[in-house]
């Protein structure tokens, strides 16, 4: 199996570990094959692929889209280290409000499953940081949102202190007065 899957502390958040194939030349990694990505619950298609140059200090985000371009993003380290967040904002869900992150890097082949109805952002923990991330709808500039990184109702423990943010990203609202439509599906669990 050319993957591992592990749900996260919020089980919709998925860590994919890639499983490279090493010899002398370097190795070789697949990182996605929808058969597989579909039989552990992570549904494309994934229409647009991102890739964002950031350096040490760099934080992005909170960042979502809304409704009808809703976006579930699978996110991956080309080169650098990053602490990547998702943050559950969908209303009615047991886990609102609540964050998950991880430390992903070019060197440890793991990426991140965040679903629609989570915000997300990252912060960058090298020098420079090469990040690559598929989105499963285009970008709509009018429907894009966010969240303050600082949110005290959050919590998020950023391990930097001092982050270089977006004058964009310096007036994002807290959750309680975001703009959001994500409801939580309690029939399907998700």
């Amino acid at each position: 199996m050319p993957f591992r899957f592990t749900r996260l502390e919020i089980p919709d958040v998925i860590e994919i570990q890639l499983v490279p194939h090493p010899d002398r030349r370097g190795f070789f990694a697949e990182i996605y094959r929808q058969s597989e990505f579909e039989a552990h619950g992570i549904r494309g298609p994934f229409v647009q692929d991102n890739r964002s140059r950031s350096f040490r200090g760099v934080l992005r985000g909170l960042h979502y889209q809304k409704a009808p371009a809703a976006q579930a993003k699978l996110v991956t380290v080309l080169s650098g280290k990053i602490f990547d967040v998702a943050v559950d904002i969908r209303r009615g869900s047991p886990t609102y409000g609540r964050w998950v992150g991880t430390v992903l890097s070019g060197e440890d082949g793991r990426m991140l499953y965040i679903p629609v109805g989570f915000a997300h952002g990252f912060c960058v923990l090298s020098e420079v940081a090469d990040v690559l991330y598929k989105v499963t709808a285009e970008y709509v500039p009018e429907l894009e949102r966010g969240i303050r990184w600082d949110d005290p109702d959050i919590g998020i423990r950023w391990p930097i202190s001092d982050p270089i943010l977006s004058p964009k990203d310096l007036t994002l609202p807290f959750l309680k007065d975001a703009d959001h439509d994500f409801f939580y599906d309690t029939t399907r669990g998700t």
